[in-house]
């Protein structure tokens, strides 16, 4: 496959940046899309030109750092996938690619597509954990809790942090993320003596951090790659003025 990348050149978050295009023949359409910008920085090393600065960990659809916009949608063309599991067949020879980090004033562009995401970090320490001194691990069967609740903690546990929620958001919302993080504990009963902290606390961090209001467009749910629903904002929503009474 001849592909051309246009891909978003930055040298640090206070440069002027741009989409600079590379011509990359020789692909295969069994690559995956990580593979292909490895394969062009390959192309670029040879030239003695500086390579793409790109994130990736564990190219298996867990981590959540490899998220990039390409031709303007959040990790690629198909829905509820990580960058890292879009291969090169889901493009056609001959084909411009258009490639940039994600869109968001809470994501400062540290350098080409790579994005300052401690944003996340910060909400996460307000509350995403249990202070409660537990001691070794408990076993299995000790806390009796319904497969309903624990099919539903999971479905929100399984938030990568990605932050596709956010770029794709057209007020760049960390609603779908700050719900995920708080309802998966909340729904369980360990996390249930500091529910309310964990609300008030996480979310007036998310406001501190320059995120937008969330609006229910649900183009957050059309691009997690962990399938999150909408629902998880719903109830965030309709636990926040509970939690004010009862903090």
């Amino acid at each position: 496959m001849k592909i051309t990348f246009k891909i978003w050149r930055q040298d640090h978050s206070g440069a002027q940046g741009a989409l600079k295009a590379y011509i990359v023949d020789g692909l295969s359409g069994d690559m995956s899309f990580l593979e292909a910008l490895d394969y062009l920085n390959e192309t670029l090393v040879l030239k003695n030109e500086k390579v793409i600065a790109f994130e990736s960990d564990c190219r298996e659809g867990i981590c959540g750092q490899c998220g990039v916009f390409i031709n303007g949608r959040a990790h690629g063309p198909h829905d509820h996938i990580t960058t890292c599991q879009l291969h090169m067949r889901s493009f056609k020879d001959g084909d411009t690619i258009v490639v940039e980090p994600w869109r968001a004033a809470a994501f400062p562009v540290i350098k080409d597509l790579v994005v300052n995401r401690t944003a996340f970090d910060r909400i996460v320490e307000q509350g995403a954990y249990i202070t409660a001194k537990t001691g070794t691990a408990a076993e299995a069967n000790a806390i009796l809790i319904s497969k309903d609740v624990a099919d539903a903690a999971m479905d929100v546990a399984a938030c990568i942090g990605c932050g596709a929620c956010v770029a794709t958001c057209k007020n760049a919302s960390a609603a779908l993320f700050t719900s995920a993080k708080i309802n998966h504990l909340n729904k369980l009963p360990q996390g249930e003596p500091e529910a309310h902290k964990r609300l008030l606390d996480m979310t007036a961090q998310m406001e501190l951090e320059n995120f937008g209001s969330c609006t229910f467009t649900a183009a957050c749910e059309v691009e997690c790659p962990a399938e999150i629903s909408i629902r998880s904002i719903a109830e965030m929503n309709a636990r926040y003025m509970k939690a004010k009474l009862c903090r």
